[in-house]
């Protein structure tokens, strides 16, 4: 197919959003998404990307992704595989679009018709602002919904737990030790900030005994022996597992931390390609393989890591808090890989303002969730979105 222009889409309400159009010569649109750093983002798929792609022709995935393989950046999780990963998306919806096939055919098939999903206990504001991962960006300040549930963890998680186990979620996600990181930088954490810290986990095993599994975020935020210590606290909790305990940069570190913690380790959304992936389970420094496709290079990289994970006998579990064009292309990739285990949503999210802005979404029913019946991933922009007051579009082609 030949690349006849590529389009983007932000908007001020959600900074850290960034939309590309892949568009071909017969008019047909592929919509990838990207995450973080949505200006560097776009200036990097204008700048650096269309040059490459906009009147060549472009065979599939492979070839984009050789053709857009950088000298700098190619391994780390930046602007150019942000760039790269939401290029990746698209070009998938594209071949779909013209194939009039899904995602997930197109992969290779389907080893499952739905999969088992966890609510990742966000509010309708987290991660709104461009703050990154802080506590600063939780948006606890403003009500929007009956699905308050980063709130809810912190004040009243027996009652959330109910709720989501209402609705048929088995598993739920929180992160009830982040302010203790960002008052000692994650070097240690007292007596008290753990007791203070377990008080969710007490609650929701009071609530719902052990019919709900709970996973712990860490983040990325703590020094291994602050993260043991952690793990340790709540593993009388049946804590299923942690998640991203401490900052990726050397996986033998996250090694030795696996064996010294009773629960699972999971990593990690933040890394990015097959090879560092490839690092990280060499080293045997997880229980549970997570990416997460606007960051590790679409979902190109996201079938293949699957793939490399499961010769290794390990399950993946796709990451999503982002937008709602990468979580549907995350389900295809757990509905086509044999190794998934299990999906990440935000109920506040799917609820609430990916209704505002997209059409398509996947289907939640009953704790499981499926991509919607369409072609490419199935997700369209709402046209009212192009058009936005706060809309800054640019193209390139």
């Amino acid at each position: 197919m030949r690349i006849a222009a590529i389009e983007t889409l932000r908007l001020d309400e959600f900074p850290n959003l960034v939309w590309v159009v892949l568009e071909d010569e017969a008019g047909n649109r592929g919509l990838g998404e990207g995450f973080f750093g949505a200006r560097a983002t776009e200036a990097y798929l204008h700048e650096t990307a269309a040059p490459l792609l906009v009147g060549h022709e472009i065979s599939g995935p492979e070839e984009l992704r050789r053709r857009l393989r950088p000298y700098v950046g190619h391994q780390a999780p930046g602007a150019e595989m942000r760039g790269n990963s939401a290029i990746d998306i698209a070009l998938w919806d594209l071949w779909g679009q013209r194939a009039q096939a899904p995602l997930w055919e197109l992969m290779g098939g389907r080893a499952r018709e739905r999969i088992r999903a966890y609510n990742t206990c966000a509010g309708y504001r987290y991660i709104r602002s461009a703050q990154g991962q802080q506590t600063a960006n939780w948006g606890l300040d403003d009500r929007q919904g009956p699905y308050e549930d980063l709130d809810a963890f912190l004040n009243d998680a027996g009652t959330l737990a109910k709720s989501l186990m209402a609705e048929g979620f088995t598993a739920m996600k929180i992160w009830p030790f982040d302010f203790y990181a960002e008052e000692s930088q994650g070097m240690a954490i007292t007596p008290q900030q753990l007791a203070k810290g377990c008080e969710p986990f007490a609650k929701i095993r009071e609530a719902v005994g052990e019919d709900m599994q709970i996973m712990l975020e860490l983040h990325s935020l703590w020094s291994a022996p602050a993260a043991v210590e952690i793990a340790r606290a709540v593993a009388p909790y049946g804590v299923f597992w942690i998640e991203d305990p401490i900052q990726m940069t050397h996986f033998g570190v996250l090694a030795d931390l696996r064996r010294r913690v009773p629960m699972r380790v999971t990593a990690s959304e933040t890394v990015a390609g097959r090879r560092q992936f490839l690092s990280m389970i060499e080293a045997r420094a997880v229980d549970v393989v997570m990416l997460d496709l606007s960051w590790c290079g679409g979902v190109t990289e996201a079938k293949a890591i699957a793939a490399i994970a499961e010769a290794a006998d390990l399950p993946v579990a796709p990451h999503d808090c982002t937008g709602p064009v990468v979580w549907a292309a995350s389900t295809h990739v757990s509905l086509h890989a044999p190794n998934a285990l299990i999906q990440e949503c935000v109920r506040a999210f799917f609820t609430g303002w990916y209704r505002e802005l997209a059409e398509g979404l996947p289907v939640f029913e009953a704790g499981t969730v499926r991509p919607a019946d369409a072609p490419g991933h199935g997700v369209r922009l709402k046209p009212a979105v192009w058009e936005r007051p706060d809309a800054h579009r640019r193209r390139s082609g």
